[in-house]
C-alpha cells in the first residue's frame, strides 16, 4: 500500500469515527440505573430524570419511550428564524420539568402505553396553544408548536382587582399569556407561583425566561384539580382516576382526551359541537400520536376524543322528569 492509499484509508477511518461519535452524543446521555432493595421493596434511582430511590423509577419513565429525536419531530419548526421563541424550548427542559411530576403519575400511570398517550395529550394541548402555524405554513400547520412562549400583543394587563388582597397586582406588571399552557391573570400567576415556590406574581416574566419553569407551570396545571370549582385534574380525567358522577354521565362527560379539553377550556370549546378551536387541539394530539409511533387509532372513539357533545364542567342537563 503506497502513502497516498494509506492516507486515504486513515482519512476514511477518522470520518467514520467522527460520525459515530456525533451520533452517540446526539441523544441525552443517561446515567446508570441504581437498584436497591429496602425493607423488601425494589427501589431505583435514574439520576437526572428520576432522582432519589423510589419504586416508580424502576418502571418506565418518560425518557424510555419519548426521546430527543421524537421531541424534534413533534416540534420541528420551533427554532426556525421566524419562530417567536427560537432557541427557547428544548427536550432537556421538558424532561427536567417532568421529573418533578412523574412520581405523581405524569407519564408513569398505567404502564408504557398510557404513559405515551398522556405525554402526547399534554403536548397536544401545549402545541396547539403555542403554535404559529397556519394553513399554508411550511411543513403544515401542525409542525409549528412551541413557536411562542408569550403573548406578543396583549390588549390588557389582565389584572383583576377582585383578588387584590390575595394576589395584588404589581404596579407596571402585565399578566398576559406566558408559558407552555399560557397563564393569564394575576390570580393564576399567584397560585402557580405559590405551588412552584417562585415569585411569579411580582415576576411573571420568569416564565418567558426559563423553559423548565414554563413546562413546570404547565405540568402543575395539568396535574392539579381545581377543588374550588369541583374540577378534576386533566391528568385524572385522562388516565381514568376521575370517576364520573351520574350528572357527569348525563352531561356526556367521560374520561379521555375530550375531558382534558373540558377541564382546561370548559365552555370556550366544549358543548359546541364541531368547534374549530377544539378541533385544533384534537388535531395536534392525533398528529403527535402518529409521530410518537403510538398511532391515532389509540385515541379512542369520538365521544372520548372530543368534548363537542359534553356539557362544560359545572353545567348539568336540565331534568325532564315531571313531579
Amino acid at each position: 500500500m503506497d502513502a497516498t492509499t494509506k492516507w486515504l484509508a486513515i482519512t476514511a477511518a477518522l470520518a467514520v469515527i467522527t460520525l459515530f461519535s456525533a451520533a452517540t452524543n446526539a441523544e441525552e446521555t443517561k446515567p446508570p440505573l441504581v437498584v436497591k432493595v429496602v425493607k423488601g421493596k425494589k427501589l431505583c434511582d435514574k439520576g437526572w430524570e428520576c432522582k432519589g430511590l423510589s419504586a416508580y423509577c424502576c418502571n418506565h419513565t418518560i425518557s424510555d419511550f419519548f426521546q430527543t429525536y421524537q421531541f424534534e419531530e413533534l416540534f420541528p419548526k420551533r427554532n426556525t428564524p421566524v419562530a417567536h421563541a427560537s432557541g427557547f424550548w428544548d427536550y432537556h427542559s421538558f424532561i427536567t420539568a417532568a421529573a418533578t411530576y412523574q412520581p405523581l403519575g405524569f407519564g408513569t400511570t398505567g404502564g408504557k402505553n398510557v404513559g405515551q398517550l398522556e405525554v402526547a395529550a399534554f403536548l397536544g394541548h401545549v402545541g396547539s396553544k403555542t403554535s404559529c402555524g397556519y394553513g399554508v405554513a411550511t411543513g403544515g400547520p401542525l409542525a409549528w408548536g412551541l413557536c411562542y412562549n408569550k403573548e406578543l400583543s396583549p390588549e390588557k394587563t389582565y389584572c383583576d382587582d377582585y383578588y387584590k388582597y390575595d394576589y395584588p397586582c404589581t404596579p407596571g406588571v402585565s399578566y398576559h399569556g406566558r408559558g407552555a399552557l399560557p397563564l393569564y391573570w394575576n390570580y393564576n400567576y399567584g397560585k402557580t407561583g405559590e405551588a412552584l415556590k417562585v415569585d411569579l406574581l411580582n415576576h411573571p416574566e420568569y416564565l418567558e425566561n426559563n423553559a423548565t419553569l414554563a413546562f413546570q407551570a404547565a405540568m402543575w396545571k395539568w396535574m392539579t384539580p381545581d377543588k374550588k370549582n369541583k374540577l378534576p385534574s386533566a391528568h385524572d380525567a385522562f388516565v381514568g382516576n376521575w370517576k364520573p358522577t351520574k350528572n357527569d354521565t348525563l352531561a356526556k362527560r367521560v374520561p379521555g382526551f375530550g375531558a382534558t379539553i373540558n377541564v382546561l377550556h370548559g365552555e370556550q370549546m366544549c358543548g359546541k359541537g364541531d368547534d374549530e378551536a377544539m378541533n385544533n387541539v384534537v388535531s395536534h394530539y392525533l398528529y403527535y400520536l402518529d409521530l410518537m409511533g403510538v398511532g391515532r387509532e389509540e385515541a379512542g372513539p369520538h365521544e372520548v376524543l372530543t368534548c363537542g357533545e359534553q356539557l362544560p364542567f359545572g353545567k348539568n342537563p336540565v331534568s325532564t322528569s315531571s313531579s
